[in-house]
């Protein structure tokens, strides 16, 4: 295949805010193998990673049916398989091809997950899951799609389980990195600063379905949002 086309087909079905925003970060193959590893990670999350990853992986038990929305950098993707174990069943959903391509080659050494490209705000399952999970994605979508995404990850959550959320928060005014994350919202994360501004169950007209919590990392920079079923 000439590499034109081979670019061309990591761009199918991608949605036009994915290119036009989030090309260089997710979308062009060429970037996605510069920025995944576990060191750009730490930078990027000011040496939290290890301990967002703990607060996600904590809210997930042994053998628990998982639905996560998207791919993460970094091995993220293999300490969930790994804590899930193989009597679990993990689902991820990406709807970047080269997301989807990283993905498998860091998962299909675990049979009990499956892997799909498809949007997560449409994906549809015949059983429910004890965990639905988004790990720093919805700070990167538009508003609509938030309600989407938010929507439908509720609607898969199992009677007695929940939904986790790890994402962006409104920084504390103390916090000397929140004129930073201000100027990076600008510049290249246009759909952060509703993060901000709202709770994630204000993104969702399901909350009443749901008993809500939530914490705060590093001075207000990150949230552990925890929605659970009510019975």
């Amino acid at each position: 295949m000439k590499p034109e086309r081979l670019l061309s087909s990591y761009y199918s079905g991608v949605p036009d805010y994915m290119v036009d925003v989030y090309d260089w970060a997710y979308v062009n193959p060429k970037w996605v193998a510069k920025l995944d590893n576990n060191l750009v990670v730490w930078i990027l999350l000011f040496g939290n990673a290890s301990r967002l990853i703990k607060a996600y992986l904590n809210e997930i038990d042994s053998g628990s049916r998982v639905w996560q929305v998207a791919h993460v950098y970094g091995d993220q993707l293999q300490q969930l398989a790994q804590k899930i174990g193989p009597t679990g069943q993990l689902e991820l959903t990406d709807i970047t091809p080269i997301q989807i391509e990283h993905a498998h080659q860091k998962l299909d050494a675990y049979p009990w997950v499956n892997i799909q490209c498809c949007d997560s705000a449409y994906f549809k399952s015949s059983e429910k899951f004890d965990v639905v999970g988004s790990f720093f994605l919805l700070h990167e979508v538009p508003d609509e799609k938030k309600r989407q995404i938010i929507d439908n990850m509720l609607e898969h959550v199992a009677e007695g389980g929940k939904a986790v959320f790890i994402d962006y928060h409104r920084p504390a005014r103390w916090q000397p990195i929140r004129q930073i994350l201000k100027l990076v919202n600008i510049v290249l994360e246009p759909f952060a600063f509703s993060i901000w501004d709202h709770e994630i169950k204000d993104f969702t007209g399901k909350a009443d379905k749901f008993v809500w919590s939530k914490k705060t990392f590093f001075g207000g920079v990150y949230q552990y949002t925890v929605a659970k079923r009510i019975a």
